[in-house]
């Protein structure tokens, strides 16, 4: 007897944040039903395929991009057109979901995701939305009604959910890493100085970039320095101990990550949950007046990272980037606070959510 094709529905992006954690619960999975096949829901434009075109060499995963609209809170005339791009998106929706015809979804947030849950929702496909960061972005709150299980990071989200969420931690994926000394030598650098990593999540970020630049003599003066600037954002700027790139790939990251001494990074849950992962010494700098403030606090409060506001970036970057360089104490309490930030095992349990409804089918 022919076993019934089963396809599990992933969806998120704009950004790299909403994608891995989806993938970490995607391989999960595939390891428990290898069978199965899953489909992801992303954007045109964002880095998203790119992640899941690498993904699609360990397993079968497919992508499928559909319009982005969002509700800005602010004066825009993107907010006159993007309502009729959400209705596109929604009936185009319906005629996705009926193709691949998915016996659940999974999302992680992301304005591309909230026309393809509602359109799951009517058409009584099972649906998981998992809230990252400690406050509801609008994505999910707009989701939330639609959701069969929502599951959390932190136990502070239950507040915006209630007690049906469950706090699970938050998925990561850390793939193969590259030794130390294999990352050094890739990008010409050496052992001898702290190695540090600055980048602004999968778009880059604009303002932290202009801050590196500005300080860039003073800080290669102690450090050597890998920089993902994001894609259209790179400087002409060459010196020894200074290496800028666009973007890396996931597995790039991840290995810089861990060869680094000290990682300079935007506070989204996604890369807090790997720099969790990875033990790593971390300066954050949240984007103002986002969830990432939120983030960033309690990591602070934790004792798990060190915090710079965006506006503090010129007069403090230098000071407390020599600061923890130079104090070895401070280093390795960050570090051990950082490795338990994050509650493990978020991919399993959810795995866990979706097989048990499966049995259920």
């Amino acid at each position: 007897m022919k076993t019934k094709k089963k396809t599990i529905l992933l969806t998120g992006g704009g950004t790299l944040g909403s994608v891995t954690p989806l993938l970490a619960v995607a391989k999960e999975l595939f390891l428990k039903e290898p069978n199965w096949h899953f489909s992801f829901v992303g954007t045109k434009s964002g880095p998203e395929k790119s992640l899941i075109t690498e993904a699609a060499k360990e397993m079968p995963i497919s992508f499928y991009a559909l319009p982005a609209g969002k509700w800005r809170r602010y004066f825009s005339f993107k907010n006159l057109i993007d309502p009729w791009v959400i209705i596109f998106a929604f009936f185009r929706s319906f005629s996705l979901l009926r193709s691949l015809r998915p016996q659940a979804l999974i999302s992680a947030g992301a304005f591309v995701s909230v026309p393809l849950v509602w359109a799951a929702y009517f058409l009584k496909i099972p649906i998981l939305i998992h809230q990252q960061d400690l406050q509801a972005g609008l994505a999910n709150r707009l989701m939330a009604k639609a959701a069969r299980q929502i599951t959390v990071a932190f136990s502070a989200s239950l507040k915006d959910y209630g007690s049906e969420a469950i706090v699970v931690g938050n998925p990561y994926l850390i793939p193969a890493l590259d030794k130390k000394e294999i990352v050094l030598a890739r990008y010409g650098l050496v052992n001898t100085k702290p190695l540090v990593l600055i980048f602004g999540g999968g778009t880059g970020a604009e303002a932290l970039n202009e801050a590196i630049f500005n300080k860039l003599p003073e800080l290669l003066t102690q450090t050597q320095i890998v920089h993902l600037s994001g894609r259209g954002k790179m400087i002409d700027f060459q010196a020894p101990g200074y290496f800028q790139q666009e973007f890396a790939s996931h597995q790039e990251l991840c290995s810089l990550m861990a060869a680094a001494d000290l990682v300079i990074a935007r506070p989204g849950l996604g890369t807090l949950t790997e720099l969790s992962a990875l033990k790593k010494v971390s300066l954050l700098v949240p984007m103002p007046k986002t969830h990432q403030e939120a983030n960033a606090e309690a990591a602070q409060r934790a004792g798990a990272a060190l915090v710079l506001a965006q506006k503090e970036l010129n007069d403090f970057l230098v000071p407390t980037l020599k600061r923890l360089l130079t104090q070895v104490e401070m280093r390795t309490a960050l570090s051990r606070e950082m490795a338990q930030f994050i509650k493990p095992g978020a991919a399993e349990t959810i795995a866990g959510i979706i097989l048990s409804w499966d049995k259920k089918s």
